[in-house]
């Protein structure tokens, strides 16, 4: 069997992986990701494998949460060991922003390696006229789970662009699966998703219904600043996304806690650089993930044991 096929085994049926134990007591190492029909799920899958296989002892556990607000909670918690999320989150996570869902500064999280953009891509229905970020008023709109980084980055990108929730017609908290299947039956008119070019609900999307990517103008962006940048949805992304259409981005990255001990944070990072091949077969997203790039924009403190292994390669922030 191919890589690429005991990765889709996993993800279809299979919640955890773990290594046969040795004598030594059982390193347990929850993964933290994010719903089964977005990106941080499947490359969950597929650390799942690189750690079983390269963390001594390890016992290691996938687990579908709300993605990166609920992910950083948990990490603070002490359940789990490490987790995907967005820049934006990891950054209002260490400020405490109750408002994005941290009642207080979360000062456990330890960085372990920045990896892969999102991008936001706004997907209407072709029959419900939206063909703008204007064109969104008074209609109904799903903007990801309740306080998600997808929501967070939905009510950033709105207030950039000058609007709020109170302008739309009806808004749904929905997971991107969930989203897409209102606007197959006809139920919602647009969806905005933060994730990985080409995820998966999108791509469901589009070959069921016609769509229209939404533009995210660089004004837009420029309003934003960091940690958002500018970025493009390719032309082809998706079936019958005949052009490419300018977007924003947000740096997606892995997070730790201080719980963590150094040598498996240590293990975390190089056994995924050393088998960036098995994510990439996960999901093309992680084409982005460079080890050059592991440090730039870390918005908590990076873990020692990780930076250990920045050390050795000769990576820096810089």
């Amino acid at each position: 069997m191919t890589i690429r096929n005991r990765l889709a085994a996993a993800v279809i049926g299979v919640s955890a992986v773990t290594a046969p134990l040795g004598a030594g007591a059982a390193e347990f190492v929850n993964i933290l990701t994010g719903g089964t029909s977005g990106v941080y799920y499947p490359m969950g899958v597929a650390l799942s494998k690189i750690y079983s296989e390269s963390i001594p002892d390890a016992r290691v556990q996938v687990q579908s949460t709300k993605a990166s607000v609920e992910n950083l909670n948990l990490l603070q918690q002490g359940k789990g060991e490490i987790g995907f999320s967005l820049g934006d989150s990891v950054k209002l996570a260490a400020e405490g922003s109750a408002d994005a869902g941290f009642s207080a500064p979360l000062d456990k999280l330890r960085g372990i390696s920045a990896i892969y953009p999102n991008y936001i891509q706004i997907v209407a229905s072709e029959e419900s006229g939206i063909t703008t970020l204007a064109d969104l008023a008074g209609k109904s709109v799903s903007v990801g789970a309740p306080k998600s980084g997808t929501e967070l980055n939905a009510r950033a990108i709105l207030e950039a662009a000058g609007m709020s929730y109170d302008d739309l017609g009806k808004v749904e908290y929905l997971p991107f699966a969930e989203s897409v299947e209102l606007m197959k039956n006809r139920q919602l008119d647009a969806t905005l998703q933060s994730a990985g070019l080409g995820v998966a609900s999108l791509k469901d999307l589009s070959t069921s219904i016609p769509i229209t990517v939404v533009a995210v103008p660089a004004e837009v962006s420029d309003a934003l600043g960091a940690p958002y940048v500018a970025g493009e949805i390719p032309a082809g992304t998706y079936e019958g996304q005949e052009d490419s259409v300018p977007t924003v981005a947000v740096i997606n990255f892995l997070i730790s806690s201080d719980e963590v001990s150094d040598e498996v944070a240590y293990q975390m990072a190089k056994s995924m650089y050393e088998n960036l091949d098995e994510l990439k077969a996960a999901h093309a997203a992680a084409n982005a993930i460079d080890v050059q790039n592991a440090l730039q924009g870390m918005p908590v403190p990076v873990h020692p044991g990780a930076q250990r292994y920045y050390d050795e390669v000769g990576v820096s922030a810089e």
